[in-house]
């Protein structure tokens, strides 16, 4: 699937899904929660696997595990991929991980918790889908941002002018 397929898609996922302005990411889990009539938590926890997020949907309630210890920007981008998967409606298609279980909860059966979950993995398109609805999410915040301030968000002496329009351009192209 080419990217410009993955992108139309991911586009017509969040058609009619506000993003608050100013953006805050509780805000918007609100309103994914909203949106799909079922409660969804987020959790911080940190793992030795790094800084990694994990979406985990049980029958009443989705839960989106994520790593605290990076910045602002990345934890939110960490979420904001895992709600890709929640707004393109994947479905679970592989065994969550041993090591994934022992971390995010150490104190239950690795038996249980797989036959309730029963997944964390997803194909190479649905990973890309969940990146790009991160990716628009975020580029929707940061136009938001840039045509609130004074000059676009753009310090005038350093893009001014026509150099702007061409800057402006590029970055709405990519």
């Amino acid at each position: 699937m080419s990217l410009r397929s993955i992108r139309k898609q991911c586009e017509s996922a969040l058609e009619g899904v506000p993003v608050p302005n100013p953006f805050d990411i509780n805000d918007f889990c609100r309103v994914i929660s909203a949106r799909r009539g079922r409660a969804l938590h987020l959790v911080p926890k940190q793992t030795r696997l790094g800084p990694c997020g994990v979406w985990l949907s049980l029958p009443d309630v989705d839960y989106v595990f994520y790593e605290p210890e990076t910045s602002q920007l990345h934890r939110e981008h960490i979420i904001l991929h895992e709600l890709g998967h929640l707004l393109c409606e994947h479905q679970p298609t592989e065994v969550i991980d041993e090591e994934v279980i022992a971390q995010l909860f150490p104190d239950l059966n690795p038996t249980v918790v797989h036959r309730v979950l029963g997944r964390t993995t997803y194909t190479a398109v649905e990973e890309q889908e969940a990146e790009m609805v991160a990716s628009l999410v975020r580029d929707r915040v940061d136009h938001e941002l840039r045509a609130s301030r004074p000059g676009g968000g753009y310090s005038e002496s350093l893009i001014a002018g026509p150099d702007r329009e061409v800057v402006d351009r590029l970055r709405d192209a990519l």
